[in-house]
């Protein structure tokens, strides 16, 4: 589903990402797993467009094989791709209700799911649909988020540190919600620095050190190695 290669970013003269090239496949999830620094955060960013803003990138990215590299981060979004941040971006002003009614449906995407299935699959969210943004806990919000993109049809998720500062029993919920997702036929590109949690939702995983993928690791690879992954992120 999506090809990235030779992909290289810079703030200004510093350089953050170093020919990155790796791929997702339809239905997968895959995390992108690294010290603070290493380039996530920015690489995710280059996928959806939106580093034009901060400095320049070369390389190339391609969705379905079709090279998307000079599109702009709206037409990104109209061929399928869809963001979450690691802020969550809700709207603080407006409602549940209006922050998933906001976006528009990508033409690209597939079959957007509906208020009635968003307020299945988040219980919380249709409890507190009439409830401003600013009234959401941390876990609500990443839910909203994630709820939020669904609701535009997309077909693969880039998800920045969805579980960062919430709770152990709200990270497994965001974990049973990505297995849903993916068994619903999304894909899911995850920038995640908790290594357990990562093991018990992707598929496969990417290393990243200093701007450049070092290693592909299977789940198998990441149990065996879970205490040598935690010491070297810091963890």
């Amino acid at each position: 589903m999506l090809r990235v290669d030779r992909l290289s970013a810079w703030y200004g003269e510093a350089q953050a990402l170093r020919e990155v090239s790796m791929r997702v496949d339809e239905g997968e999830i895959v995390t992108l797993v690294g010290r603070n620094g290493a380039g996530k955060t920015t690489l995710l960013r280059c996928l959806m467009g939106l580093h034009g803003t901060y400095g320049r990138t070369t390389g190339t990215v391609s969705l379905f094989d079709e090279d998307i590299s000079g599109l702009a981060p709206h037409r990104r979004a109209r061929h399928g791709l869809g963001f979450v941040p690691d802020d969550r971006g809700v709207y603080a002003t407006l409602s549940v209700e209006e922050n998933l009614l906001l976006p528009p449906v990508t033409k690209g995407g597939q079959e957007p799911w509906p208020l009635k299935r968003v307020y299945e699959t988040f219980p919380p969210l249709r409890e507190r649909r009439r409830f401003p943004g600013t009234k959401l806990s941390g876990g609500e919000q990443q839910m909203l988020a994630l709820a939020r993109v669904l609701r535009t049809g997309a077909r693969l998720l880039l998800c920045d540190e969805p579980t960062e500062g919430l709770s152990p029993l709200i990270v497994q919920q965001i974990g049973e919600i990505l297995r849903e997702v993916k068994a619903a036929g999304v894909t899911v590109l995850l920038v995640e620095q908790n290594v357990h949690f990562a093991a018990t939702v992707a598929d496969r995983h990417y290393l990243l050190a200093e701007g450049r993928i070092v290693e592909s690791l299977d789940n198998d690879q990441v149990r065996e190695r879970e205490h040598e992954l935690l010491e070297y992120l810091g963890i």
